[in-house]
């Protein structure tokens, strides 16, 4: 698998000066970027408002691809036409719903069929569609899962997966069994390390089990942490606890996976520092290329 970034990880850098936090991702040694834009209603790209031919002129000098987007918000009325078009102008390959939200088990069942539908429209414009987990997706309807309801009832040709593992396992998995169990289309694996000696604090699950649409605190952690995932809890790839070779070897084996893609959540570094600590452990790893 080829390492990747998500640029979430640098994202305060992005907001400043978006071309200028490319160029230093690529000499930090990524070449392969997962954009994050968070402005789909308005900006059809990768965000903070740079062109088509602007990126394209970056992507040249650099040498470095888009590989995938997550787009926010992805729902019913998102421009996805402009979108896909301006995405297939500069190369992408995926497009990511980011992350969604169930209140039961009939708005997961309707959103599953949104999803085919935007998984046939990406196709169609060669793009793979890719849903993204977080821990909530391990609560259970009727005794079943939310990610397994998403998997049986959407088509596996149109929506695979980008599996991070950080939140499956904040969600009582193991990331390695969900790879065995969903296989080819797993395609991207998103990784990030746990902070050693917040053990007592790894399930969030638990947290959700009795509200499953209690989301609000889980929500707010972006700018501040929040009551149950703290900033504290993420650390960079390799001075961690997690076992992320053994993630490695089971993508390799079980699934069709191209890229690893660091998503940095928090950190206590600067953000190009602690992408650097990052790249210089991934590297440290077997059966991963940069």
């Amino acid at each position: 698998m080829k390492i990747g970034i998500q640029l979430y990880s640098v994202r305060n850098r992005m907001e400043n000066d978006p071309i200028d936090t490319i160029r230093k991702v690529a000499e930090a040694g990524y070449k392969h970027l997962e954009v994050a834009n968070r402005d789909s209603y308005n900006d059809f790209g990768v965000g903070f408002g740079l062109t088509v031919q602007q990126t394209k002129d970056l992507l040249a000098e650099t040498g470095v691809e888009i590989l995938g987007a997550h787009i926010v918000p992805f729902v019913e009325d998102t421009p996805l036409d402009k979108i896909l078009e301006f995405h297939t102008e500069i190369g992408t390959k995926y497009i990511v719903q980011a992350i969604d939200f169930f209140a039961d088990k009939d708005e997961l069942l309707r959103k599953t069929e949104q999803y085919n539908r935007i998984g046939e429209q990406c196709s169609k414009a060669g793009i793979q569609y890719l849903y993204h987990n977080h821990h909530h997706e391990f609560l259970c309807f009727d005794g079943v899962t939310i990610m397994e309801l998403i998997m049986q009832n959407t088509d596996s040709d149109f929506v695979k997966l980008e599996l991070d593992t950080y939140w499956a396992c904040r969600g009582k998995q193991d990331p390695v069994e969900v790879m065995k169990k969903y296989g080819e289309r797993v395609r991207i694996i998103h990784q990030k390390d746990y902070t050693k000696g917040y053990e007592d604090e790894m399930d969030l699950l638990s947290h959700l089990e009795n509200s499953p649409t209690g989301f609000e605190d889980f929500m707010s952690y972006d700018s501040k942490g929040s009551a149950s995932v703290k900033k504290e809890s993420f650390t960079e790839i390799g001075t961690g606890i997690l076992p992320i070779q053994d993630y490695i070897d089971a993508a390799n084996k079980y699934c069709k996976c191209e890229y690893i893609v660091l998503e940095q959540d928090f950190s206590v570094h600067d953000e190009i520092d602690s992408i650097k600590i990052s790249m210089g452990n991934f590297k440290k790893y077997t059966g991963v290329k940069w």
